[in-house]
């Protein structure tokens, strides 16, 4: 009976002895610019973000790393206006600014012999700063201000992912959503807390990783 069942899991999910071995090192890492501009011109979003990330293999097909980058998010609104006959022109920009920190803990099941899925748990750390600046224009003049804190922020999020080998050093990997909590705390405010599960087919994020073969 034992050997019909391992039969049986090995025909439904393709299951095999591939293994990634003990002492494995692997290098990756993410890169990512967006822009985002509504159809008035007045508004614009802004993201660029590095990650480099080192992975080790401190067992069969078990993982342990970090992540170590930057973040910056920056949000431009320009409003226009007229008070009596005077007319003006205002431009807000909210700028964050942080390194990131992700230490993290990746466990692979083999599906084929250059087929893996993942599980990836990691704990990303942000430590930053948000800085405002507002400045009005008007034929009477200007007059600027601008403030600025900062924050940490903590999270643990779970990553279901796919990894194939193209050859022994370079492979395609893909995760699908997160599930996970964060917790944003800006230095003089109270913390914000933030909860995300589910598997989201909008965010799935392909990348490559070179593996030091033993």
């Amino acid at each position: 009976m034992k050997k019909l069942f391992i039969a049986s899991a090995v025909a439904l999910f393709g299951l095999s002895n591939a293994q990634i071995a003990k002492g494995t090192v692997y290098l990756s890492g993410s890169v990512g610019y967006s822009q985002e501009e509504n159809n008035n011109n007045n508004s614009k979003l802004e993201n660029f973000n590095v990650l480099p990330t080192v992975g080790y293999f401190v067992g069969t097909n078990t993982a342990v790393g970090l992540g170590l980058g930057y973040n910056n998010n920056k949000a431009t609104f320009t409003t226009t206006g007229n008070v009596g006959t005077t007319f003006f022109t205002n431009e807000s920009e909210l700028t964050q600014d942080a390194i990131v920190v992700a230490p993290f803990v990746r466990k692979y099941w083999t599906l084929g012999d250059k087929l893996y899925i993942f599980g990836q748990l990691q704990v990303p750390m942000e430590f930053g700063k948000v800085k405002s600046e507002d400045t009005t224009v008007s034929p009477l003049g200007s007059n600027s201000s601008s403030s600025e804190e900062k924050y940490t922020s903590v999270g643990v999020t779970v990553k279901p992912g796919l990894d194939y080998f193209l050859n022994k050093n370079w492979t395609i990997e893909a995760t699908i959503g997160e599930f996970g909590y964060n917790n944003f705390k800006p230095e003089n405010s109270e913390a914000i807390n933030n909860y995300n599960f589910g598997l989201n087919f909008s965010s799935v994020t392909i990348g490559v990783k070179y593996v030091f073969a033993k």
